[in-house]
């Protein structure tokens, strides 16, 4: 039996993606690879590896001393500078000085983990890592807190009296935080546009006033359309009956790795219509529908909320998506790669 020692500090803000990433590869261990490997706990002092899903200061001590002591280090790497770029507003000097900690905390892991495969070559490319000390491992999404409610039932109903949504209109949810990277100003355009149709945000500020671009998106969240509803930060304990409450998920976002929201959307086997991104070409795939501009967004929306057919369609890509990164298949090729990594 090998133990693991879990680092991370994602708890620190809620909302994200990193927190819910966490969380779901924890649990993954625990219930699928516990015949073998073993989460450290408080004080447990023995351990075979490392394993650090953010980057504070005091994991790199760890870090360091874990190396000496024979105890290789893998880092997650959940975020790069040219996707902090977008998200955080630091002065020009702080915001310099974390971009180069960032890769210097990566430098320091024996091994890194990537949720997306496109970031293996800028890794490698753009800042010199080796190319064989990088994996890509999918994120993973468990069944058993996000699934499907049963159409035949008055449940959606009731989901949608729970979040005050209206009964009669098609419905389309975002979850993301609240940045311009996200999309969260197109979403606002695409919904004025579409005043038959009803949209919720589900996100905050996750790093508060810190945050890119804060006062120009809260003015607009402040005063959104008629047909728009900002819930704030849902609990993620509340997000399988938000998605089920809903009729599709959208993610207008410019930047991303591999959106937790999305493995979650197809887990529910809702269609799901994304920005056409580069780095989603190899995991996406088309499990997936995408558009590039408003008008496309709006286009594939009322196809949505017209073609009963099609809508199926996207409901049964989506659930293949959902599959193809099931809890079994990504856990075996964790049991495959931490196996590997303690030898």
């Amino acid at each position: 039996m090998y133990t693991i020692r879990m680092y991370s500090k994602a708890d620190m803000a809620k909302g994200h993606g990193v927190l819910s990433a966490y969380e779901e590869q924890k649990s993954l261990v625990e219930h699928y690879l516990g015949d073998e490997f073993h989460v450290a706990r408080g004080r447990e002092k023995k351990c075979d590896l490392n394993h650090f899903h953010t980057i504070n200061p005091e994991f790199l001590i760890q870090a360091w001393r874990g190396r000496r002591r024979g105890i290789k280090n893998v880092g997650y790497v959940h975020f790069l500078p040219e996707t902090l770029k977008n998200s955080i507003r630091l002065p020009w000097p702080l915001q310099q000085l974390f971009y180069k900690y960032v890769l210097f905390f990566y430098r320091n892991m024996d091994l890194l983990v990537t949720v997306n495969p496109y970031f293996i070559d800028v890794l490698e490319e753009k800042y010199h890592f080796e190319r064989e000390k990088i994996t890509y491992i999918p994120n993973v999404v468990s069944s058993k807190k996000f699934f499907p409610i049963n159409p035949a039932t008055n449940e959606k109903k009731e989901l949608r009296k729970h979040f005050h949504l209206p009964q009669d209109k098609f419905t389309v949810l975002c979850v993301g935080q609240l940045q311009k990277r996200k999309g969260v100003l197109d979403f606002i355009e695409i919904a004025k546009k579409m005043p038959e149709i009803h949209f919720v945000w589900a996100g905050d500020f996750s790093f508060g006033r810190i945050s890119k671009d804060y006062d120009q998106i809260r003015d607009a969240v402040e005063k959104p359309p008629r047909n728009v509803t900002f819930l704030g930060l849902v609990e993620r304990e509340e997000m399988n009956f938000l998605y089920n409450a809903c009729d599709m998920m959208i993610l207008p976002s410019y930047e991303e790795l591999f959106p937790m929201t999305v493995l979650e959307a197809m887990q529910c086997e809702m269609p799901i219509l994304v920005r056409g991104l580069e780095l989603y070409d190899n995991i996406l795939f088309d499990y997936v529908q995408y558009a590039d501009s408003v008008e496309e967004f709006i286009l594939y929306i009322q196809k949505l909320s017209q073609e009963k057919k099609f809508y199926k369609y996207c409901c049964e890509r989506s659930a293949l998506g959902g599959n193809e990164y099931g809890e079994e298949r990504v856990a075996e090729r964790w049991r495959a790669y931490y196996s590997l990594a303690v030898c």
